[in-house]
C-alpha cells in the first residue's frame, strides 16, 4: 500500500520477528571465541615470519580480542619501531616488510573459514529459536 508517496510492506508476524532479531543480536557476543581464535591464527602466522634480530619485535607480537572483533598488533612503548618494520621509512631508506599483512595474507582462508562455521552455527540456533 502506499501512503504519501511511499510504499509501505505490513510483515505478518511483525512483532514476532523483531523479537527473534532482538535474540539474535544478543548472540553477537557468541562471536567472540571466532574472533580471539582467528586473531590468534594470524599472530601466530605473524610470529613465524617477523624479521629478526633481537627477538624484541617477536616478543611483542600479540592479538586483541573485543567484543566487535579483533586485531593483531605489534610494538609497545618500549619498542617504538614495529611500524617503521612494517610499513618502512623512505626517508631513511628502510623498505617495508609488511610482516602483519603478509601473516593475515598467509591466514586468510583459514580466517575466513572459522567465521563461516561460526556464523552457520550462529544461524542454525537462530532458525530454532525463532518464532514459528
Amino acid at each position: 500500500m502506499a501512503r504519501g508517496g511511499r510504499a509501505a510492506v505490513q510483515v505478518e508476524g511483525g512483532p514476532q520477528l523483531r523479537r527473534a532479531f532482538k535474540k539474535m543480536e544478543g548472540r553477537l557476543d557468541d562471536l567472540k571465541d571466532v574472533h580471539a581464535s582467528a586473531a590468534e591464527l594470524v599472530a601466530h602466522e605473524a610470529r613465524a615470519i617477523v624479521p629478526f634480530r633481537s627477538g624484541a619485535l617477536f616478543d611483542t607480537i600479540r592479538s586483541d580480542r573485543r567484543a566487535a572483533g579483533a586485531s593483531v598488533l605489534a610494538g609497545r612503548s618500549r619498542i617504538p619501531y614495529a611500524g617503521v618494520i612494517h610499513f618502512g621509512w623512505p626517508g631513511h631508506n628502510i623498505e617495508p616488510q609488511p610482516f602483519l599483512y603478509e601473516a593475515l595474507d598467509r591466514r586468510r582462508d583459514d580466517v575466513a573459514a572459522q567465521y563461516e562455521k561460526a556464523v552457520a552455527d550462529l544461524v542454525r540456533k537462530f532458525d530454532r529459536e525463532a518464532p514459528p
